[in-house]
């Protein structure tokens, strides 16, 4: 309710001010009142009306002394001069102390209501203001390691804008570069025949569990490193050493390939770029490490796919890099954000590419084709949409299997990407990609909490129910369900650790009830807790 207070020498004005406000209609109480511009001062101080009505001419001290001393308090209630004088001077010092209205008295009913009437939607307008203020600076918080990760995303692959690529513009939390050199760690996912059956939730969640395995193998040996996923099937690890450190990097990344391997079944292969001597080089050195995969060349070691960049590798023989690395992450943003000439200027340039280069085969063209649908999907995914619903599988394929020239991939493409950016599907679920990236990230980095749907849709400013109808649409599972295998997920990677006992792992990820959490695990995993550490 809206607080008044009334300021009047004159008792019969001030009880019949009191009698005439209509309270109730226009959701207002009593504050207090007085009868001079001392004791109205305190009455003030102590109660903090939102609209204070008051005289100017009262003893001991004036109506208008009295605002004086509020505005210098800061006090930011509204003011109403309800005067028996009508005064110029007056009027031009009321103004200076943002007075909300002056008006001379007597008063009649209908104009006091509509003053109030007029000072109180004044309020409220303000107080909406200071709500949706205080929301966009609590999103800003909360979407601050989101705007962290695209700008490291950025920065690895070439898409900063040049404005952005000095020293100065350098975040005040990575100015440690400056005085680091820099290597990159590509990261690539195959898909064999076991990862190929995973659905697009399942792979997600191997994304997740390989992020969290990178980093932590990674931390062991290089301190200073960030991790950032550029595609549904590629990552990167960015490395500030101090000096040479190539021994140590190809090291890594048969640590990586064993970790992975034992602990989630995964396969991957590692690419290595050069050292770079400034951080506005690293997208280089990031072409260089997938460059290094696709090419096949310089294995370290023949039991391991890891491979190292030297520039005398290349030849003329050699075709580049399958994808280059800013290419794919441009195309996955031209179509997460309907971007769809964009999109296809990038796969016109890509294809008109690929037709400079000599004995491009049929299988090569339907290769490239598999994987640009490939990167089209998974990016469509985090976006909202699933294509199953636009395309069925067994259509793609034998669209596919029909290509043998790049002008037919570059005419495939171009037709796929224009029924998709038409789609009503499309149009409509991309509103909520980024309440729903948020949200699972939240599930990723605080799982082993108590979390509820309710307190993330305390955190996103969207009721319950509607979160609950949006987070499904777009991941396919309940939010419950998905909370769910992430954390027996990460309790699995624990358990292959072997350090922790059952009851330990349980509560570390979130579970008090070993029983229930037994249960579960056998649900998601098909085997007990004990059979995954005797």
């Amino acid at each position: 309710m809206w607080k008044i207070a009334i300021i009047d020498d004159e008792r019969q004005v001030l009880q019949g001010m009191k009698r005439a406000i209509p309270w109730d209609e226009l959701d207002a109480e009593w504050a207090g009142e007085a009868h001079n511009g001392e004791d109205g001062l305190e009455i003030i101080r102590a109660t903090r009306p939102d609209i204070v009505i008051t005289d100017i001419y009262m003893p001991v001290m004036s109506g208008l002394e009295m605002m004086e001393h509020l505005r210098k308090e800061g006090f930011k209630g509204k003011i109403i001069i309800l005067s028996g004088y009508s005064d110029f001077e007056h009027a031009r010092q009321a103004l200076r102390l943002q007075v909300s209205d002056y008006v001379s008295k007597p008063i009649s009913l209908p104009t006091l209501r509509t003053i109030l009437g007029k000072v109180i939607e004044e309020l409220i307008q303000e107080e909406e203001k200071r709500i949706r203020q205080g929301e966009l600076e609590l999103k800003m918080l909360l979407y601050e390691p989101f705007v962290e990760k695209e700008w490291i995303r950025a920065a690895a692959v070439g898409t900063l804008d040049h404005s952005y690529r000095s020293n100065t513009h350098l975040p005040p939390s990575y100015q440690y570069w400056l005085e680091r050199k820099h290597a990159t760690i590509g990261i690539e996912l195959i898909r064999d025949d076991r990862a190929s059956s995973f659905s697009v939730s399942d792979w997600n969640l191997f994304r997740f569990a390989v992020s969290n395995i990178a980093c932590e193998v990674t931390r062991k040996r290089f301190t200073d490193m960030e991790y950032t996923e550029l595609g549904s099937n590629r990552a990167l690890l960015i490395i500030h050493p101090w000096e040479e450190c190539a021994e140590q990097l190809e090291e890594l990344g048969t640590r990586l390939i064993d970790s992975i391997s034992s602990y989630l079944r995964l396969v991957i292969r590692i690419g290595i770029g050069s050292l770079k001597d400034t951080w506005m080089k690293i997208p280089e050195s990031t072409e260089e490490a997938f460059r290094a995969m696709d090419q096949g060349a310089l294995r370290m070691n023949p039991a391991y796919e890891v491979y190292r960049y030297r520039e005398s590798s290349s030849s003329g023989q050699e075709k580049g890099a399958l994808f280059p690395v800013k290419f794919s992450y441009k195309l996955a943003a031209a179509m997460k954000a309907t971007q769809e000439a964009e999109a296809q200027q990038l796969v016109f340039e890509y294809v008109t590419e690929l037709q400079k280069q000599q004995g491009v085969s049929a299988s090569y063209v339907q290769m490239l084709g598999s994987e640009l649908w490939g990167i089209i999907t998974y990016s469509l995914y985090e976006s909202g949409l699933v294509l199953d619903d636009l395309f069925t599988n067994d259509q793609i394929a034998k669209e596919i299997g029909n290509l043998a020239v790049p002008d037919q991939l570059a005419g495939w493409l171009s037709a796929k990407i224009t029924a998709i950016c038409a789609s009503r599907q499309w149009k409509g679920s991309s509103k909520h990609r980024q309440v729903v990236d948020f949200m699972t990230s939240y599930i990723h980095e605080h799982y082993a909490e108590e979390l509820t749907l309710a307190d993330l849709s305390d955190k996103v400013y969207i009721s319950r129910n509607h979160l609950s109808i949006i987070f499904k649409n777009i991941t396919g599972e309940t939010f419950n369900n998905y909370l769910t295998r992430v954390r027996i997920e990460k309790a699995r990677e624990l358990l292959l650790e072997r350090n922790m006992l059952v009851y330990e792992v349980a509560e570390r990820v979130g579970y008090k009830n070993i029983p229930y959490f037994s249960t579960l695990f056998k649900k998601i995993t098909g085997m007990n807790p004990t059979e995954l550490i005797n």
